[in-house]
């Protein structure tokens, strides 16, 4: 029996190796200290460029390159050192300029132009490998559903007002919105155009002495999908909120109904990051009720008349607003902070999408002369020890900022004035300009990575792997000569293939993910063993060392695949029901197993065939 392979075989493996050394190879050279200059309205271009390296050049701020990459400058040191000093003072020197301007710190992929052209980049660290904060953040989903039902409450008046229906009251009580009527026949009046208008809702009556009621709930589909975009717009308020802190590489992620993973690589000011994530921040825009006496007789008594609301001002003095809103932060689509040229002071221009223009249009058309008030609104979480347990109670900080007489119609763009500190215009552009949380949403947990944290992580992964595979290749020479080397060749191949497929997918490398590649190390030879022995137990029975080893290879094949399935069936379910550190153990134990798969069985085979194929062979090295 004389065992080889077709040339089709040989030129297929020479391909696949090529290919893996190829995408491997970006991982060895590391990354350069960074600072990435972006702009939060403009994308930055060839003027830009040439700007900043003149500016650099002039201030005598070494660096070792500068480049253009998409949208966003990045500036290239050749120590930690020299680029800690630099970006101090490039923020100096831009913040002079524009403001706008973002400068943040990043690690940039050492990798030559030539691989790059290619496609060849290297994986991405994870938090515990480059040093950074992680929050876990839960979302306060009865504060997103009041929310919803607080705004169509507002839709429901409107609406009744347009329809002629005379109603007493619409207000939120609970998970219901609750609709008052003066008699029966106007309650079912009313029921029936409202139940044609809004079918999302669950209808029922009520009435107590003097009033009858409608009291519309969400049905479970409505409450889902509330709540379904409830988080999925806080993640996208997220990801902005993260674009603009300018955090390279962040890890933004849903988990489980209510929470979201949040990891920043690379920062460490976990005040400042909680800060602007935290932050819940929003406008309203109201009409303003009444004069000073109507506000402060309301102060005195505590009761604000029929369709007003009683508010403080920055300086703790009351004020009337009407109930009604004009816009609300959902509906701003920029802000930009600066100083108001005819006071001197902070200010913020807002400008607004096409709904919330037509709407500020309308109404400062009809209202010219009269003042409107900008609301400013903050959820807040605090916790208490009550009875030996720690509960979570939240507050809202609602604080008029500024209260201005309309002297013309407004509409698309607009300015804020009254702001304390150009740090605050600041702070409410940011959040504005990335948009407004759905709903509050709390830290439940938080960690802080150093980067000489990481940088250990990464030296004792990389000495766990060095030391485990070399271990496992002279236990392989020793124990089975020729046929131990050929394996040794094998599991080498299979770790450049794992590196070249996890830097394919841009996965994110994490100290789990180097666990399952020393897992996988191990792994990786349990294939060969079963087919060394199998030779080995061929030969013993008096078989020729070619039909041995035919017999190994073909026999071992059937116990290597259910081996390996049950093995990937596992890291399958770790991954599907696993979060972020459980999920990159299980993608590296995955590939590593399908890798291994390959290189033992066709892998070794191709090696062995040109070794021992086509010859007469009277004894084996095994």
């Amino acid at each position: 029996m004389v065992n080889y392979y077709a040339p089709w075989k040989y030129i297929l493996l020479t391909l696949i190796v090529l290919s893996g050394l190829i995408y491997a190879a970006p991982n060895l050279y590391g990354e350069d200290p960074a600072v990435q200059i972006s702009h939060r309205v403009n994308l930055i271009d060839e003027v830009e460029l040439a700007r900043v390296s003149d500016l650099l050049e002039n201030e005598g701020i070494e660096y070792r390159s500068i480049e253009l990459d998409t949208g966003f400058l990045l500036i290239r040191f050749d120590s930690g050192d020299q680029q800690l000093r630099a970006v101090t003072q490039i923020r100096e020197i831009l913040a002079d300029i524009d403001k706008r301007y973002g400068v943040a710190l990043n690690l940039a992929p050492a990798t030559p132009e030539w691989l790059t052209n290619l496609n060849a980049l290297p994986m991405y660290l994870g938090l515990d490998l480059r040093g950074g904060v992680h929050f876990l953040m839960e979302v306060d989903m009865d504060s997103a559903i009041e929310k919803s039902l607080e705004r169509v409450a507002g839709e429901i008046r409107i609406f009744m007002r347009g329809e002629k229906i005379r109603y007493k009251s619409v207000q939120v009580v609970g998970e219901k919105i609750s609709t008052r009527f003066n008699s029966v026949a106007a309650r079912d009046e009313a029921r029936l155009i409202l139940e044609d208008e809004y079918r999302n809702f669950l209808f029922t009556n009520a009435n107590d002495d003097r009033s009858w009621f409608v009291e519309l709930s969400l049905n479970q589909a409505a409450l889902e999908a509330e709540k379904k975009s409830a988080i999925e717009q806080n993640i996208s308020t997220l990801r902005n909120r993260v674009n603009e802190l300018g955090v390279a590489e962040p890890v933004i992620q849903r988990q489980g109904d209510d929470r979201v993973v949040v990891q920043l690589p690379g920062v460490q000011d976990t005040v400042r990051a909680k800060e602007i994530l935290g932050a819940t921040a929003t406008l309203e825009f109201r009409l303003v009720y009444g004069s000073f006496n109507d506000w402060k007789i309301a102060a005195a008594s505590g009761k604000a008349p029929l369709g007003a609301k009683l508010y403080q001002r920055s300086d703790k003095s009351p004020v009337l607003l009407k109930r009604s809103v004009i816009v609300t932060g959902d509906q701003i689509v920029g802000a930009a902070s600066g100083i108001d040229t005819r006071s001197g002071t902070p200010n913020v221009t807002i400008t607004m999408n096409a709904k919330g223009a037509d709407r500020m249009s309308k109404i400062t058309r009809d209202n010219i002369g009269k003042p409107m008030a900008v609301v400013f609104i903050e959820d807040k979480f605090e916790y208490r020890e009550i009875d030996g347990e720690t509960r979570r109670f939240k507050t809202t900080d609602t604080q008029v900022i500024n209260v201005a007489t309309i002297r013309d119609q407004l509409s698309k763009r607009f300015e804020i004035t009254g702001l304390d500190s150009t740090r605050e215009s600041r702070d409410l552009a940011l959040l504005l300009r990335a948009g407004a949380l759905r709903a509050p949403m709390v830290i439940v947990e938080e960690r802080t990575v150093g980067p000489s944290l990481g940088q250990e992580n990464i030296d004792r992964g990389f000495i766990s792997v060095v030391v485990g595979f070399i271990a496992v290749l002279i236990f392989m020479a020793f124990y089975y000569k020729i046929f131990g080397l050929v394996a040794n060749l094998a599991l080498t191949l299979n770790l450049v293939l794992m590196l070249a497929v996890l830097s394919l997918l841009q996965a994110t490398l994490t100290l789990p993910g180097i666990a399952g590649i020393v897992l996988t190390v191990g792994m990786a030879v349990d294939a060969n063993v079963l087919i060394f022995e199998r030779i080995r137990e061929e030969l013993r029975i008096g078989n020729t060392p070619q039909a041995a080893i035919y017999a190994g290879y073909e026999k071992a094949f059937g116990t290597i695949i259910d081996a390996n399935i049950t093995t990937l069936i596992a890291a399958i379910v770790l991954f599907g029901f696993g979060t972020g550190p459980i999920q990159g153990f299980a993608i590296t134990l995955s590939i590593g197993i399908v890798t291994s798969m390959f290189t033992a069985i066709f892998g070794t085979r191709a090696v062995i065939n040109l070794i021992y194929g086509r010859k007469t062979v009277t004894r084996l090295a095994i």
